[in-house]
């Protein structure tokens, strides 16, 4: 399978020094995906659970596009601003996926984004 590149107008439009996700190899990359709103550009919710909630609904958008789906992911990494929120993003977490999640790593973001709560990225099956 050539490299491809995914865009998914349903999600937030990345800046251009990356893309919001490649399909290769038979797995999808997704990039770090913010809690944006596809049509204004702007952070959309001002807790975690609200912000986690629009990243996976980024992250869905982008491997819908991709022909995979959130049941494909066999990773994310989640990045949080402050770690006093990881018990809020958890909490989101689960309604997403109640059983069988996939792996999943964590991180402290390395700048401070005002308003930006969570980031996450993802890989998936094809």
């Amino acid at each position: 399978m050539a490299r491809q590149i995914v865009f998914s107008p349903k999600a937030a439009r990345p800046p251009p020094t990356y893309s919001q996700a490649v399909k290769a190899a038979g797995l999808v990359f997704v990039s770090g995906t913010a809690p944006t709103d596809s049509t204004t550009g702007a952070l959309k919710g001002t807790t975690v659970q609200e912000q986690t909630a629009q990243c996976l609904t980024n992250i869905q958008a982008i491997l819908e596009e991709a022909g995979s789906s959130l049941d494909k992911i066999v990773s994310v990494t989640i990045v949080l601003a402050d770690e006093d929120d990881f018990a809020g993003m958890n909490e989101e977490w689960l309604k997403w996926f109640p059983s069988n999640p996939p792996a999943r790593q964590g991180a402290k973001l390395p700048a401070r984004i005002p308003g930006l709560k969570v980031s996450i990225a993802a890989i998936a099956e094809a």
